[in-house]
């Protein structure tokens, strides 16, 4: 049975708190796209990438992204407790939707271009499942045109964010075992 390091437990949870935070502040700044320019709102979901492939890009293990997503969403929920499973099922599915293509590896292979897949994949499911749950009818075919794009191209965006941040903390030495 392979065990999981507390060095790993620990970084997931430190990475998820982080994550936390800025999904928190992000939720505030999604309330108000969603009352002043809702066709902007998709921006925001790229925050909810940031500590699952900032975990899974530095610590290069199965469930690091489920498990700093479930931290960051947890996290993010003490900000504003009534969005509680908001948060918690978002940082579930990004992690999910972010090991995906490791999984089907075997978590055998680490290339950049997986990261990014796993991104406009999740923020292609995202995009629809929005679309349908909003109703296309209730908004201009234009304000759709500006939208679906931006629930796509957030995720990754953030998640080359994410990327650069774990190559930095990799190279300050943050990952290396004892």
């Amino acid at each position: 049975m392979h065990r999981t390091s507390t060095r790993v437990l620990l970084s997931c949870a430190a990475i998820g708190v982080v994550g936390g935070v800025v999904a928190g502040a992000s939720g505030y700044l999604a309330a108000a796209f969603a009352v002043f320019g809702p066709m902007l709102y998709g921006l925001t979901v790229g925050t909810h990438f940031l500590p699952s492939v900032i975990a899974l890009a530095l610590l290069k293990r199965p469930g690091a992204a489920v498990l700093a997503g479930l931290i960051a969403g947890l996290v993010g929920a003490a900000f504003a407790p009534w969005w509680l499973w908001r948060y918690v099922g978002a940082g579930l599915l990004v992690g999910l939707l972010i090991e995906v293509p490791f999984l089907v590896t075997r978590y055998r292979r680490w290339d950049p271009w997986l990261f990014y897949v796993a991104a406009g994949f999740s923020g292609l499911v995202i995009a629809v499942a929005v679309f349908i749950g909003l109703g296309a009818e209730h908004y201009a075919w234009w304000a759709w045109a500006i939208a679906l794009p931006l629930w796509v191209l957030s995720p990754v965006l953030f998640t080359w964010i994410g990327r650069v941040i774990a190559a930095r903390l990799a190279k300050a030495g943050v990952a290396q075992a004892a």
